[in-house]
């Protein structure tokens, strides 16, 4: 068992980490305050062809192992964690979706496109169906021709809702026979275009947190999708879905905690700068044991991120088991690690960690969602628990 990072995840995060310091870091306030999308940032990032790594190299992608791809989201999020889920959607929820289900034909199509740099989204959640998503409302008939399915209903929660030009969308299928049998009967995974005809994009969320990621509900109205988009077959959407939400749990974990350790930087650093009764406050023992505790939490939480990510890596290379529960593990550790980080370092930073002036304030309103999405931590205990049971 060997804890230390290899030669090229060292390169990757040194490569990731100067990007996130020199591009996204000097427009992160203004982003986040006028919830402007890093459309820019993204094509300045593109350069580094980091958004092809789910990607196979025949259909122009640059594949890297996935603790290495852990550690691009963490280092994003250090900084940007906007910036960081945009990119886990578009190379996880999206990207790998595809490379892993998709046919020949379809990953032809779609996969060089995402690995050039358009903007993949997912899109799985409804007003009615969040975290029972077996219970989906959108509607999926098949043509009289038999040439393309025809999509209505609204999807919510849409991570790169309105800056995405492809989209793994689900519905369920109303032909199919396990439609009104099974609670998930008839769920079927397609590829959507942002150009369809009767595909459009509804209202964007104003949100408490990573506001620069755009949240947005699509609208599907008589929303023609070609036969040929359809993932694996009809009715077969749901355990894409799942499988989808075991690779990206990884990936929020992952963005966690790239929260948690942006805060602690934070945090310490200030605590080393300020003085208080003659000293600087990281050496009264009340912030250092805040300090100690933090970074801690934080390094405990990276240990589990990254052994999930082992975990998915030999699922699909080596045949290993399922990662549901080590994914499950992750997010739910890291999340609350964030979170309570964050929170943390607010309180370190005192008054000042309640303003805008510092990054703490933003990394404290940013971490609530990642115990939230992709499942909330209650799903998460859910899906630990059914794991660890006895056989």
């Amino acid at each position: 068992m060997d804890f230390a990072e290899t030669e090229e995840q060292s390169m990757i995060r040194e490569m990731v980490r100067d990007f996130a310091e020199d591009v996204l870091a000097p427009t992160c306030l203004d982003r986040d305050r006028n919830q402007k999308p890093p459309l820019d940032e993204w094509k300045t990032f593109c350069e580094y062809g980091l958004q092809g790594i789910t990607i196979p190299e025949e259909f122009g992608g640059n594949p890297i192992d996935d603790i290495s791809e852990a550690i691009i989201v963490e280092e994003l999020a250090r900084v940007d964690p906007s910036f960081s889920v945009m990119f886990c959607v578009h190379v996880g929820l999206c990207s790998m979706t595809i490379a892993l289900h998709g046919n020949q034909d379809q990953k032809q199509r779609f996969l060089p496109r995402l690995a050039a740099g358009e903007i993949g989204a997912y899109s799985l959640s409804e007003a009615g169906a969040g975290t029972d998503a077996a219970a989906l409302g959108c509607r999926a008939k098949l043509s009289d021709d038999g040439s393309h399915y025809i999509l209505n209903g609204e999807k919510m929660w849409v991570t790169n809702g309105a800056s995405a030009d492809i989209y793994v969308l689900f519905a369920k299928d109303v032909d199919h026979p396990d439609y009104g049998v099974k609670k998930h009967g008839g769920t079927t995974a397609f590829i959507v275009d942002s150009s369809m005809e009767g595909f459009s994009v509804g209202k964007k969320e104003d949100k408490l947190g990573i506001r620069s990621s755009d949240t947005c509900t699509l609208l599907l109205e008589d929303c023609k999708v070609p036969v040929e988009n359809v993932l694996k077959e009809a009715g077969k959407g749901f355990p894409i879905a799942m499988n989808a939400l075991d690779n990206s749990r990884i990936g929020i974990a992952a963005q966690a905690l790239g929260i948690a350790q942006g805060a602690y930087e934070s945090a310490l650093n200030y605590a080393h700068q300020r003085e208080a009764f003659g000293k600087p406050i990281a050496h009264h023992q009340s912030i250092g044991n805040y300090l100690a505790d933090m970074a801690t939490q934080t390094e405990a939480a990276r240990h589990m991120v990254y052994k999930a990510a082992w975990a998915k890596q030999r699922h699909y290379e080596e045949d290993g088991p399922r990662h549901s529960m080590e994914a499950s593990m992750a997010k739910l550790f890291a999340g609350d690690t964030a979170m309570w980080v964050s929170e943390r370092a607010v309180q370190v930073l005192g008054g000042y960690g309640y303003t805008t002036d510092f990054p703490v304030e933003r990394f404290f309103r940013d971490a609530k969602i990642t115990q939230i999405y992709e499942g909330t931590q209650e799903v998460q205990r859910i899906v630990i628990n059914r794991s660890i049971a006895p056989e």
